[in-house]
């Protein structure tokens, strides 16, 4: 019975699962999980300073682009402003051809006059007759009108030459004046361009770093939500796995737990059996032990056959835990 008892303890003991293999691999996942939850908060800082350096470089090319604007308006201004003082250039040339020709027209006007007054002068005679006073030298009256008139003729002569020297100074320092503007226009005006130019090929930059930065930010998101999806999956692999070895433990233990309160009964009904064996009294209310005796008489002329069949059953709380049959025959004669 003892034995029989230890082969089914033996039988009904659960085999005791060993977690331990599964420990440095629980271990080296949690890493693992810390490990990318560190990077991805990295990541997340590296994707808002790319956010607030996008906003930034937004912020420049807005700006930039206000500027551009307000530099193609200045350029627009000067341009109008340079077309008008070429016309006004245009109109001062063609004053000056003007002047030029008057002057030189008003000098041959006055050499003809000159030369005439001189012919005149030289070829007319003068008859005077004076009854009281004496002939006076015509040579001398005729030097002093000619004197006169060369005089008044170099006055005018000098004060026309001094008025078309006013004006062609006058007009030097307008030409000059409007040459100096539209010379410091044009390099205003190219100063502006290489500006414009050198704004726009850090525009085009500027957008080519946003554009790279925009598409590296976007796979970048997309790669670490993909890995934070595999590591969540991961995790609630993990989370059901251990939730698992968790009810296996508890079950296990409860099991244990009960299989300990049966090895105790047991070893309590054993002692039992043997205190009962050594011929004491027999008192047990877990175990009962039915013998049946079946009698069969065979009437055969010499022999009679007696057999008798032993059915030993081991109740635990009610329920058959064992079962032992033995036969027994025995001949008795007539």
């Amino acid at each position: 019975l003892e034995r029989q008892i230890r082969e089914w303890y033996e039988k009904k003991t659960p085999a005791v699962r060993d977690y331990s293999k599964y420990e440095p691999i629980i271990a080296d996942l949690r890493r693992k999980i810390s490990e990318a939850t560190q990077e991805n908060a990295k990541h997340m800082l590296s994707i808002d300073n790319a956010k607030l350096a996008a906003e930034d470089f937004r912020v420049k090319f807005e700006s930039e682009v206000a500027c551009r604007m307000s530099v193609e308006g200045d350029i627009l201004n000067l341009r109008r402003f340079l077309d008008e003082l070429t016309m006004t250039r245009s109109d001062l040339e063609m004053q000056v051809e003007g002047l030029k020709e008057e002057l030189v027209f008003l000098r041959k006007n006055h050499e003809e006059e000159m030369a005439a007054l001189r012919a005149n002068i030289s070829s007319s005679s003068v008859n005077v007759e004076v009854d009281a006073k004496p002939q006076e030298d015509l040579s001398s009256v005729m030097r002093d009108i000619r004197a006169q008139y060369e005089a008044i003729s170099e006055k005018n002569r000098r004060d026309m030459e001094a008025w078309y020297k006013g004006k062609f100074e006058d007009l030097n320092k307008q030409m000059a004046s409007s040459t100096e503007t539209l010379q410091t226009s044009r390099s205003e005006i190219n100063d502006l361009k290489r500006k414009l130019q050198a704004l726009e090929v850090e525009l085009q930059s500027e957008l080519s770093l946003k554009a790279a930065t925009e598409g590296t930010l976007a796979d970048t998101e997309a790669r670490y939500a993909r890995q934070l999806q595999q590591l969540q999956a991961m995790v609630d692999r993990l989370e059901n796995e251990l939730s698992m070895v968790k009810a296996d433990m508890m079950r296990q233990s409860e099991e244990y737990q009960m299989l300990l309160d049966v090895k105790t009964r047991l070893e309590m009904e054993i002692a039992e059996y043997r205190r009962l064996l050594g011929g004491d009294e027999l008192k047990t209310s877990k175990v009962e032990v039915k013998e049946v005796k079946q009698v069969k008489e065979e009437t055969r002329k010499p022999v009679i056959t007696q057999r008798t069949k032993v059915v030993i059953e081991e109740l635990v709380d009610g329920k058959v835990v064992s079962r032992t049959e033995e036969l027994d025959t025995v001949e008795l004669n007539k």
